[in-house]
């Protein structure tokens, strides 16, 4: 089973994660400051992005656009994948494409340790 066939609640059960729910977790975290040019590219791709109301849509004109400025926050000290082939255990489901890979490595044309996160656009569906 690929990452995109994963319910939460499938995951859960084959992994043994167990979940922390909780409300405001990132509440002391100090926002910062976006470009301008992130404003005007959402304002004018989220709209768009809810309309066409696909999955590509929203990781294209959403989820791109802001790993974008998280690299660029970073000072291009981390890297950015998409649509890369991440093959970790087959054998336990971890393989196929991910929409998004960032890593805590500045290299770019090859995906470098250590990594930081999977980003999915998912449909709207229930666990």
């Amino acid at each position: 089973m690929a990452y995109n066939m994963f319910s939460l609640v499938q995951a859960k059960r084959a992994f043994g994660l167990r979940l922390q729910e909780q409300i405001n977790v990132f509440a002391e975290v100090v926002p910062l400051p976006i470009s301008e040019l992130l404003h005007v590219i959402l304002a004018e791709n989220i709209p768009l992005a809810l309309a066409i109301h696909t999955e590509k849509a929203r990781s294209e004109l959403i989820i791109m656009p802001v790993l974008v400025e998280l690299r660029r926050l970073m000072n291009r000290e981390i890297s950015l994948f998409s649509g890369i082939e991440f093959n970790v255990d087959p054998l336990q489901g971890l393989n196929g494409v991910c929409d998004f890979v960032v890593a805590g490595s500045p290299e770019q044309l090859i995906l470098t340790a250590p990594l930081l996160m999977l980003v999915e656009a998912k449909n709207d569906r229930k666990a």
